[in-house]
């Protein structure tokens, strides 16, 4: 396919108007991406014997604070954006979320629920383990139609096609960029139909499935904050967002390791 082209155009709107109502692509894509997750982590959790309305019920503290830790650790990696429009702190739709701050605040959020709740925190994530790629592979064509998060100049026939106001001063003469929202989105998927093969067919890693995420989309943030155009700190050469790259890769290994060992002490005990 990509044989017949020059490059991938981006798109001419990032929103439609209905009336007085705005509805930004961006928010639609979050909001569709959110919506399938939650299903599929519902029916994950029913399938496995969890009450329902437990789910779904921390379910909505996972999103509402997820949302709310990813504005906060964008804006707050971001403040000279709205020195002059602070008002802006709060206009999420015009894009702004910072994953990794999402995920450590819905992570809380979903520790803290199931200890209220009393439900199973294993069983919890193992359902959530391929949901958030899932949501994460459809909320990334939102950074698309924003003209957000692409990677540095490419020539390549899948290079998208950037506007000149939204380009980098490093590389205002640049026309076409990595398209790294699709190099995510594509591993995502790809990460999640994983996971729910790996259900099905290894059920011997129930229990160590959110170690799986960890590890993959450690692995593919890593390697796209190393082209990425819009870090706003670096050490020794690393993004903020690399860094923590690591720190997923090497959570994700410590649980797999951490609960392989507890499984296989659990089957030698008599």
């Amino acid at each position: 396919m990509f044989m017949f082209l020059a490059s991938i155009p981006s798109p001419p709107i990032d929103h439609l108007s209905i009336g007085p109502l705005r509805l930004t692509f961006y928010g639609l894509f979050v909001a569709a991406g959110v919506a399938l997750a939650w299903w599929l982590a519902k029916r994950r959790f029913e399938t496995w014997g969890g009450d329902p309305a437990t789910i779904e019920r921390i379910l909505l503290r996972i999103v509402v604070f997820g949302f709310l830790g990813a504005r906060l650790a964008y804006v707050s990696t971001h403040l000279t954006r709205f020195e002059d429009e602070w008002w802006k702190v709060i206009a999420v739709w015009e894009g702004g979320l910072a994953l990794f701050g999402g995920l450590t605040a819905g992570a809380i959020a979903l520790v803290f629920s199931a200890r209220a709740l009393g439900a199973d925190l294993p069983t919890l994530l193992d359902a959530l383990a391929p949901a958030v790629p899932l949501a994460q592979a459809i909320g990334r064509w939102g950074n698309y139609f924003n003209q957000e998060l692409f990677g540095t100049p490419s020539e390549l026939p899948w290079a998208v096609e950037i506007e000149p106001v939204n380009r980098p001063p490093a590389h205002a003469e640049a026309a076409t960029f990595h398209p790294t929202f699709l190099y995510e989105s594509l591993w995502n998927l790809a990460l999640a139909g994983l996971i729910i093969w790996l259900t099905t067919h290894r059920p011997e890693l129930r229990g160590r499935l959110i170690g799986i995420y960890f590890l993959g989309y450690g692995v593919i943030r890593f390697l796209l904050e190393l082209i990425r155009t819009d870090t706003t700190f670096r050490f020794l050469g690393l993004s903020r967002n690399g860094w923590v790259s690591i720190g997923a890769i090497c959570l994700g290994a410590v649980v797999l390791a951490w609960r392989t060992s507890r499984t296989e002490s659990l089957e030698s005990t008599p």
